[in-house]
């Protein structure tokens, strides 16, 4: 990969801390273990969370990726989410191990998983500058199993220097859990330490550079018109759809991963960063071998194989009743993952019109949240519903087979 390859990859290190250590693994775990009256309490007060989150990047994305594409802030506009990612993270470290801090952990991982995803939209859209279309679902793939590295590695050390030492360093009380919550002041680090290099080096695309009050009067007109636009734009229109409905059940399961672990088969934080590290072992490596084959099976079908594979195996693994079985299973499962995100990212670097790049990643980002709040509310519900964590976590299933069916009527061509 060249220069500008490489340290638009590298953002994909730094950026992968957040949802491994603190919405997947360790965080969302200790707020339903530790701060919840209960872990289904806090499973179902963790989705809406979740939902509100949604909402806000459904209706931040598209405007702002509009607002780059049209004054040339991409970087500058990166860089705001990404601190402001790494601020409300650490704010989590005053959440003590009391019902009182309910409000305040959910309030700033909603704020950071907001800050953060919106960051993602101005980050994806650098991919088609950064290599030749060629390459694109190499890059992509590479990228996204470099991420997968940086979360084991975060999560790694999150275990090795916080979570297993007893009697705790730093002076770190474990009692009050301050060993479990110094994990979000670790990702706030991290993420600023290696979020610089794609800033530095990769530059907004060329063109006039509208002023910034300019830019945010036209992006509505232009958001607007990408979205009035869609019905005569089948394929687009059809890969938007399908992707919110998948997304939703990746969201969703790797939000709640962790607490179906905790809960169902009583992982201690321990064993579910043991289970973290494991996972994002097999998820990096799948995402890095299917992104040296992407290019060959194309980026729709590298997909549907994912979410497919993901469905099978999803399902086997709620019927597991063993801590092996689900181990076994999770393990398999989390090659799929990285697959199904990555090239998701590559087809829609390939659909879109090259000048209007941020914006389609705008939409990519509504398509992946305007409905985010359906998979974490259809778990809660039937979470509250039925007391079971499984036949809540059952949803995702749902929803991955939903979007694969939309997806593949699905013709991935460039509009």
């Amino acid at each position: 990969m060249n220069r500008k390859a490489i340290a638009w990859a590298t953002f994909d290190w730094a950026n992968s801390a957040f949802p491994t250590v603190v919405s997947t693994f360790v965080i969302a775990a200790y707020f339903t273990q530790g701060i919840a009256p209960d872990p289904a309490t806090g499973q179902a007060q963790w989705g809406w969370m979740q939902t509100l989150a949604a909402i806000g990047i459904a209706i931040l994305s598209p405007l702002l990726g509009a607002i780059a594409d049209r004054g040339g802030h991409r970087r500058a506009l990166l860089a705001a989410a990404t601190f402001c990612t790494a601020v409300f993270t650490a704010l989590v470290w005053y959440a003590e191990p009391d019902p009182s801090w309910t409000l305040w952990a959910l309030g700033c991982v909603m704020l950071a998983t907001i800050a953060f995803e919106v960051g993602t939209v101005f980050y994806n859209s650098m991919l088609p500058e950064v290599t030749t279309p060629d390459h694109i679902g190499r890059v992509s793939g590479l990228a996204w199993g470099l991420g997968y590295a940086g979360g084991l590695a975060c999560l790694s050390l999150a275990l090795v220097l916080l979570i297993q030492p007893n009697p705790a360093l730093f002076g770190l009380d474990r009692d009050a859990s301050e060993h479990v919550r110094a994990t979000a002041l670790l990702v706030a680090a991290w993420t600023v330490l290696f979020a610089w290099p794609v800033i530095l080096v990769v530059p907004d695309p060329p063109g006039e550079r509208v002023p910034m009050g300019r830019a945010v009067a036209e992006c509505v007109a232009e958001t607007r018109f990408l979205l009035r636009g869609l019905p005569k734009r089948p394929d687009m229109l059809r890969f938007l759809v399908a992707r919110l409905f998948y997304t939703d059940g990746l969201n969703t399961l790797f939000a709640f991963g962790a607490i179906y672990a905790a809960g169902v088969h009583g992982m201690t934080f321990e064993e579910i960063l043991l289970f973290g590290i494991a996972l994002n072992v097999t998820a990096g490596g799948g995402a890095a071998a299917f992104g040296l084959f992407e290019d060959r099976l194309g980026s729709k079908r590298t997909v549907l194989i994912a979410l497919v594979a993901m469905i099978g195996l999803g399902a086997a693994l709620l019927l597991a009743e063993s801590k092996s079985w689900f181990w076994a299973l999770a393990m398999a499962l989390g090659i799929f993952m990285g697959p199904a995100q990555a090239a998701s990212r590559t087809l829609m670097a390939r659909m879109a019109p090259v000048d209007q790049c941020t914006a389609h990643f705008g939409l990519f980002a509504l398509s992946g949240r305007i409905t985010g709040f359906l998979g974490p509310a259809a778990l809660a519900v039937v979470t509250t519903a039925t007391g079971s964590q499984a036949a809540g976590m059952a949803t995702v299933l749902v929803f991955l087979g939903a979007g694969a069916a939309i997806l593949a009527t699905v013709r991935p061509v460039r509009g």
